[in-house]
């Protein structure tokens, strides 16, 4: 694990980026109202943060920690780090310039736009919209964020754990959806080893699950229903190194799990996820991950943008 990337250093960071960020509620529902075998689950509601998703804290973490040049910021993303991004220089003042792929949903790209940055969409995938940033980083000068493989980026991302921990001491087990690292990795270096860390991605995106068989980040698929938040292709390296220390086990899921739990939790609790969101939620719904009785489980619903439900007149 980077020893920059520790439980007291994001205690550090987490007063600088407060003001800015949402402290997200937690619920307690009866499992069973979802035909699960855990009597009391934990949801931690971050998909209710600025910008639609968790990944607004890494924004702020990286905009407060780093000088800014003249020309702003730039980043790549499937769409929720842009979002984050482009939210928090437009609260700081900040010129941003974001590149992300076709793939991404009409609700980030809104999200993005409404928030005053310049949009760039080039390529079919993450990748194709992170050598496009570069190369027009390298011809700006502006300070590129990185959407998970950046020091600040999982500091802020840990913060999740350490306001988790604040709201439910109890809990021994969480899960947590895996794309790029950042999130799993700065919420398992907050609780560094004190619960059990459960990551869930999708099957036609197994960044964490390859990466670990081979004792290194590798090229994994990069498709699916979450392929916007969850697909980066390759885990970063930070997170990795993180994940090898204190994450349990991972769990995959398919793209039908995932829509199935999208569907549960609008049905039962009224709350509105992305597919992303609703990664960690699917294997539980699926069966995928199965709870061990009595077990104190937490799961974390990590980000909202998207257009899937309609609203009548």
């Amino acid at each position: 694990m980077s020893t920059a990337i520790k439980r007291s250093s994001i205690a550090i960071v987490e007063p600088l980026i407060r003001p800015h960020i949402r402290r997200t509620p937690v619920i307690t529902v009866d499992g069973g109202d979802f035909g699960l075998g855990c009597p009391h689950l934990t949801l931690k509601l971050e998909h209710l943060q600025h910008a639609g998703s968790f990944k607004t804290r890494g924004a702020f973490a990286n905009l407060c920690m780093r000088a800014v040049p003249p020309a702003g910021v730039v980043g790549a993303s499937g769409g929720n780090h842009g979002a984050a991004v482009a939210y928090a220089a437009h609260k700081l003042g900040i010129p941003a310039k974001i590149f992300v792929p076709t793939i991404s949903s009409p609700a980030k790209i809104q999200r993005i736009r409404n928030c005053g940055a310049e949009l760039a969409v080039v390529g079919d995938r993450y990748g194709d919209a992170l050598a496009a940033s570069e190369a027009w980083q390298a011809q700006s000068g502006a300070l590129p964020i990185n959407a998970f493989d950046q020091t600040e980026t999982l500091l802020g991302q840990g913060t999740v754990g350490l306001e988790l921990e604040a709201q439910a001491p109890d809990l021994d087990t969480l899960l947590v959806e895996v794309g790029g690292g950042g999130l799993i990795g700065g919420i398992a270096a907050a609780y560094g080893g004190r619960i059990r860390i459960v990551g869930v991605e999708p099957e036609a995106a197994p960044t964490l699950t390859r990466a670990l068989a081979a004792g290194e980040p590798v090229d994994a698929e990069a498709g699916g229903l979450a392929a916007d938040s969850l697909a980066p292709r390759r885990i970063g390296a930070l997170g990795f190194a993180i994940a090898q220390r204190f994450v349990a086990a991972v769990v995959p899921v398919p793209g039908d799990a995932i829509r199935q739990a999208q569907q549960a939790l609008w049905d039962s609790l009224r709350i509105v996820t992305e597919p992303g969101g609703a990664t960690a939620f699917a294997a539980l719904l699926s069966g995928r991950y199965r709870p061990a009785p009595k077990q104190r489980l937490g799961v974390l619903l990590s980000g909202a943008n998207t257009t899937s439900v309609q609203f009548a007149d």
